[in-house]
């Protein structure tokens, strides 16, 4: 079965809307991945995810050892241009990228600007596993008083994270996705501080 590029993409469009609105949800994008038949240096959701946000108004770049293929392929599926960091509309890290690129990338990325706060870098993040790592706990919009989520090398990320996002509505949103084409949106209205609990999952298909 083939990725359908209207069907398939709307319903990615849709689950990615989903996760930004609930932010720390967990939104399955596996039925979706199955159907790709390209096969890149990243992971399944990441091709998705590229080919619904992109474009050729808008513009990528890709950190990972693997840059130019990636990059190559992606402008290929999308016709968007890979571009520096600081004027990339979107920010792909790839599971292959080391803590100091990570950081680099973050700091980096474009907050937008006072009048068009829009204009600012989406970060798509891979991971080994979203339900593993630094226990956290999340309050802003979208969640009913408090959610928690695990995430793995949140130390590499969130000071980071937290600095870009001092001045809302400048900022900078991040979506994580993993080896089992899970996703979990970490828009810039969410606040985010530790926790030592247990994660009790609410996924959505």
């Amino acid at each position: 079965m083939n990725l359908d590029i209207v069907h398939d993409i709307q319903t990615v469009y849709r689950k990615l809307v989903t996760a930004t609105s609930r932010p720390g949800t967990l939104v399955v994008l596996d039925r979706e991945a199955r159907t790709l038949d390209v096969q890149m240096e990243c992971l399944s959701s990441t091709i998705l995810l590229a080919r619904t946000v992109l474009d050729p108004e808008v513009s990528f770049k890709v950190i990972s050892k693997a840059e130019e293929a990636v990059s190559r392929m992606i402008n290929q599926l999308t016709y968007s241009k890979p571009v520096d960091l600081p004027e990339a509309d979107f920010i792909f890290i790839l599971h292959d990228a080391s803590e100091e690129q990570m950081k680099e990338a973050l700091n980096k990325a474009k907050v937008g600007n006072l009048l068009n706060p829009h204009e600012s870098a989406m970060i798509i993040l891979e991971v080994p596993d979203v339900t593993k790592g630094d226990s956290m706990i999340l309050t802003g919009p979208g969640i009913q008083d408090e959610s928690f989520l695990s995430l793995p090398n949140v130390s590499a990320w969130l000071a980071a994270r937290n600095e870009k996002n001092m001045e809302f509505p400048l900022g900078i949103d991040m979506y994580f996705v993993d080896q089992q084409d899970r996703l979990i949106a970490l828009p810039r209205t969410t606040q985010i501080r530790e926790n030592g609990g247990e994660i009790l999952w609410d996924m959505l298909q």
